[in-house]
């Protein structure tokens, strides 16, 4: 695909895609800023903040009105690294979107009662999602006890209710300038818009934004998480419809080769009913309801994990065992030619379903952009298909290991 790039005097990034077949076009900004740019003692801020970006700025009370006038849709979500924002458009109202997302950028609305109403939201997530929801703290007991150091060992949602519930309007203010500003973003655009028309909009309602009137950009020191000696394991005991077994691996960092590697190598274990796992451990043993290996891209390293769900009355030791024992093959044999290339294929397909989609489309080169180059999205499909048996091998060894994993048995009751 033919990607423009260009980066504006203020430091903001921008990415373009023109697709003609559609007649929508969509505005993605990310900002470079996750969970993981939290202090430990003001966690939660990166999803406070995805909610309080809908709050209305000085200029434009409410958004959503004003999006929606111009048959505008639009959403948001935050992970460790980065927080994201989208809007889609008919093509001929988009100067509507360059207009609300630059309106925001610049001059956010900090009201009391804008604070309010978002912290209530946000703590009214926080408990019902991760409080009173069965399986609700899985997250922070698994990633707190793979980290001890880096800030991944909290969720975005934060690490305690209360980092939330005593923010202060001072705290929110520093957080929104050391980190919503221009050259911090990348803004990428996909659909039926040419680059000329892109760039003259973007230097229209983004050129005149200074960095220097947001503030002083500063990160947190992020602790370097040492490497994993032995193995680590936590217990609980929940009332939960079924228990469930986690063993976690760390793995390289999301833009390292070698994560791609990983990444096939969860598919071999474990991706739909023909995968090894599901075959082995849930159609011929019947030790667990469901299995599944996945992993996740982060900056500061990944993690691979396998999940599975018990039947009830299940012995815990046993399904643990035999996961370990499914593993084996891995380390010992090259996987079948056959299978790598039925996985490549699909790897392939699903690459491309994704990009047949606008706004898929323009969330991916978003991320190509924080990871070094939007253009890289095009070899993603040679790099994948370039991954040989004997790497799989290699990895499994390297990472599938004891003293690389983490358990977390939780345990219904």
């Amino acid at each position: 695909m033919k990607i423009n790039r260009t980066t504006l005097a203020n430091g903001l990034r921008v990415v373009h895609q023109e697709d003609r077949t559609t007649q929508m076009v969509a505005v993605n900004t990310l900002y470079l800023v996750g969970s993981r740019n939290e202090s430990p003692d003001h966690t939660g801020f990166a999803h406070l903040f995805e909610h309080l970006m809908f709050g209305g700025s000085v200029n434009v009370p409410d958004y959503d009105k004003e999006l929606q006038s111009a048959c505008g849709e639009n959403n948001a979500y935050t992970d460790v690294d980065f927080t994201n924002y989208y809007v889609t458009i008919p093509s001929q109202n988009v100067e509507t979107a360059f207009w609300l997302e630059s309106d925001r950028m610049l001059s956010l609305a900090f009201t009391p009662q804008s604070l309010e109403v978002q912290r209530k939201v946000v703590m009214e997530e926080f408990k019902q999602n991760y409080i009173n929801q069965p399986y609700g703290d899985l997250s922070h007991l698994l990633f707190s006890a793979i980290y001890k150091v880096h800030p991944y060992r909290w969720p975005t949602i934060g690490l305690k209710l209360s980092h939330i519930s005593d923010a202060t309007m001072a705290d929110v203010k520093d957080f929104f300038h050391r980190f919503y500003r221009p050259d911090n973003a990348i803004i990428s655009v996909v659909g039926n818009i040419s680059w000329t028309r892109t760039k003259q909009l973007i230097d229209k309602w983004y050129g005149d934004i200074r960095p220097d009137a947001l503030g002083t950009m500063s990160f947190n020191v992020i602790p370097y998480e040492p490497p994993q000696e032995r193995q680590r394991r936590r217990t609980v005991r929940r009332k939960v419809p079924n228990s469930v077994i986690i063993i976690a691996f760390r793995i390289p960092e999301v833009t390292s080769s070698e994560f791609r590697i990983c990444d096939m190598l969860s598919d071999v274990m474990a991706n739909g009913k023909s995968s090894r796992f599901y075959r082995h451990l849930v159609e011929d043993r019947k030790l667990f309801l469901s299995v599944d290996a996945s992993v996740t891209g982060r900056i500061d390293g990944g993690l691979l994990l396998v999940e599975g769900i018990l039947p009830e009355g299940s012995d815990v030791d046993v399904c643990e065992q035999a996961i370990w024992e499914e593993l084996r093959p891995l380390l010992a044999d090259l996987p079948d030619e056959r299978e790598l290339e039925k996985l490549k294929n699909k790897f392939e397909s699903n690459h491309y379903l994704q990009g047949s989609n606008y706004l898929q489309r323009a969330q991916n080169l978003a991320h190509y952009e924080a990871y070094g180059d939007a253009c890289l999205i095009d070899r993603e499909v040679e790099h994948y298909c370039a991954i040989t048996a004997s790497q799989l091998r290699d990895a499994a060894r390297k990472y599938l290991t004891r003293k690389n994993s983490t358990v977390l048995r939780y345990l219904a009751v």
